[in-house]
């Protein structure tokens, strides 16, 4: 029985319950006040997100109100409850860190590395220099875009005819396009129509076409077929005189007309005082853009070339007749429009009832002329007999911004990105003369319209970001160097997440903005846990050997900077690891939205990378540079106390 009661014999404690709870709280106190000011950085981080306004602010502002609120809890629960629990369920005696086998190989790559580091000075100081001045010309050579094109898993077909057309020829071109259109093995299903739906906020003319194209799913595709491939194809089979084809989606197309305006990517409007002049404008700048590359589907909209019916009352005859301009009003509008003779109800439903004359009766010139006018002195009268009637010109629709008139020159962009090729048309209409009066001026809008406004958003309010990051920095070390070591990881962050992007093929947007916005904040958290670390070893270092320079060498320097950046390794890779892990899944992620997540989620992985590489070896690297500065001319260390 002694052996069963020997198993179950308590043990004696090896430190007391209050040496323990003060442990606890010595190490809470120690790294505590440095996550709970990395976590009040993070938020700072976001605060471009929502200074961003339009379509990309309510498209961020949710990650960004999110993130925010997360961040705020986890800042309190890290000097309330972490320290509570920690109390609870720490207990009984622990391993050293270096009986963890994962520890012991970590620390016997990590030690040669460093050791390396730290002897080859210049040599890492100017790779890291090197990679950084590299990440420029990188940066320049991306292209730029708004927004990461969302694939909707289906397409818009827009083509524009003739602003002349009639009704029988529009449904002509829409039931021979549809048909094409179906014969596509890739298309599941079409639904077009011409001219304007039943609703007030749907201005388009007859001679504008949509067509919504339902695609079959992906599994169904034939081999190596792609969308860009499908809208390619459909649009050499669509090639029909008379008919401008463009090529969009349903819901980004919905976006742009209501927040621009314009329903392609790209628009340049025209503004003026006469038509006929905005007509001759927009000609001009259509021929300066044709040909640039990525310029696709260029269109101008039409501002004359209109048909109407004019009915021009001669007054001598009227009074020959005994006739007014009232009867002859009246008269073309009943015949014509349709007179309202009452209302019928079917069920919670009611209808006009209107009367006008049949279709034969009023499909030419020469019928409408004989609509007989009833006369008192003469009897019936045909209509010709007091006016005279013809087809004239005229706008086909009037559309006015800012109290004047205004045309537009319509391109989608595809093949290229969105903001080299409106630079690049901006500077071809720059070069071509002679294009606008005076009196007349250009407007770019769209998609283009957007990027501006981000860019011009994030550029001004990005420095006062990183001023409020180093001030927070600065109050958590009470010290300007001990900030400035923290906060140079950014730039190094930059590195990473410019590569990643680079070499992934995507261009830069207001998401890859926002994903380098939420790597600054995770790079700083990671340094300020490593500054915190070496600051503990200088302090165990005083304490072991007095802060002088006389007692004090270059060698204890270097191995007290070792020992605080290689014994607390496993802090540092967890808190990098669990950033990873939670963002590569998204790159083998398929699906509606992957495409937007993407250059978010990039960025953040290779900056990630590239901001821990640096921080645990040029860091410690910098911080011993910067103590044997210290030493060498103060004669002492300047100990910032990490245990508040």
């Amino acid at each position: 029985m002694n052996w069963l009661k020997n198993k179950f014999k308590r043990s004696p404690e090896w430190i007391t319950e209050e040496e323990r709870l003060k442990v606890i709280e010595q190490s809470s106190k120690q790294v505590s006040r440095g996550v709970f000011f990395a976590t009040i950085i993070i938020i700072t981080s976001f605060l471009p997100v929502f200074m961003l306004t339009g379509q990309e602010g309510k498209l961020f502002h949710p990650l960004a109100y999110t993130k925010t609120f997360i961040m705020i809890v986890d800042a309190l629960l890290v000097i309330t409850l972490a320290p509570v629990l920690i109390s609870f369920f720490m207990k009984g005696k622990f391993r050293p860190d270096h009986d963890n086998p994962v520890n012991r190989v970590l620390e016997r790559v990590y030690e040669p590395i460093i050791n390396g580091v730290l002897k080859w000075r210049k040599t890492t100081i100017a790779i890291n220099v090197i990679a950084l001045v590299i990440t420029i010309p990188l940066l320049k050579s991306l292209g730029s875009e708004f927004m990461p094109p969302l694939d909707e898993q289906s397409i818009l077909f827009m083509p524009v005819t003739l602003p002349d057309i009639s009704n029988a020829e529009a449904k002509r071109i829409l039931q021979v396009q549809d048909k094409i259109i179906k014969s596509v093995p890739e298309v599941d299903k079409v639904l077009g129509k011409a001219g304007r739906a039943s609703t007030a906020t749907d201005n388009s003319p007859i001679s504008m076409i949509e067509t919504i194209i339902m695609l079959k799913p992906k599994s169904q595709w034939r081999d190596g077929k792609t969308k860009k491939d499908i809208i390619n194809e459909l649009d050499a089979k669509l090639q029909i005189p008379g008919v401008v084809n463009g090529w969009t989606q349903p819901i980004i197309n919905r976006i742009n007309m209501l927040a621009t305006g314009i329903r392609t990517d790209v628009g340049v409007k025209i503004y003026g005082q006469q038509l006929d002049s905005i007509a001759l404008v927009s000609e001009r700048v259509k021929k300066a853009l044709e040909g640039t590359p990525g310029v696709m589907d260029l269109y101008v909209e039409p501002v004359t070339g209109g048909k109407y019916l004019s009915i021009d009352v001669r007054r001598a005859d009227l009074a020959r007749y005994g006739l007014n301009v009232d009867d002859v009003n009246q008269t073309v509008e009943t015949a014509l429009g349709g007179a309202p003779v009452g209302n019928t109800i079917e069920g919670r439903q009611r209808f006009s009832i209107s009367v006008r004359l049949a279709q034969d009766y009023r499909n030419s010139v020469e019928r409408i002329k004989r609509i007989p006018l009833m006369s008192a002195s003469m009897g019936e009268v045909p209509l010709s007999s007091v006016a005279d009637i013809k087809f004239t010109d005229g706008p086909p629709m009037i559309t006015s911004e800012n109290a004047m008139l205004r045309g537009a020159v319509l391109f989608n962009v595809r093949g290229r990105d969105l903001g080299s090729t409106v630079k690049e048309a901006i500077d071809k209409m720059s070069q071509a003369k002679g294009i606008l009066p005076a009196g007349y001026y250009l407007e770019w809008s769209g998609q283009y319209e957007n990027l501006i406004r981000g860019q011009q958003t994030l550029m001004w309010i990005a420095p006062i970001v990183l001023l409020i990051i180093f001030f927070s920095l600065y109050f958590a070390f009470k010290s300007i160097r001990e900030a400035f070591l923290s906060l140079i990881t950014v730039p190094f962050a930059l590195i990473g997440g410019a590569y990643m992007i680079y070499f992934w093929g995507v261009n830069l947007s207001v998401a890859v903005a926002v994903g380098f916005i939420a790597l600054f904040g995770i790079a700083v958290e990671t340094g300020i846990v490593m500054v915190i670390y070496l600051n503990d070893a200088m302090q165990q270092l005083v304490k072991a050997k007095g802060n002088s320079s006389q007692t004090i060498t270059k060698e204890d320097l270097r191995q007290h900077v070792i020992y605080g950046a290689a014994k607390r390794l496993r802090p540092k890779l967890m808190t990098v690891c669990v950033s990873l892990f939670g963002l590569v899944p998204v790159l083998w992620a398929t699906g509606v939205g992957t495409d937007v997540m993407k250059p978010i989620v990039l960025p953040m992985i290779g900056g990630v990378l590239t901001s821990s590489t640096h921080i645990l070896l040029v860091t410690p690297l910098i911080f011993l540079m910067s103590k044997e500065y210290e030493l060498r001319k103060y004669g002492k260390l300047e100990i910032h106390e990490v245990h508040h």
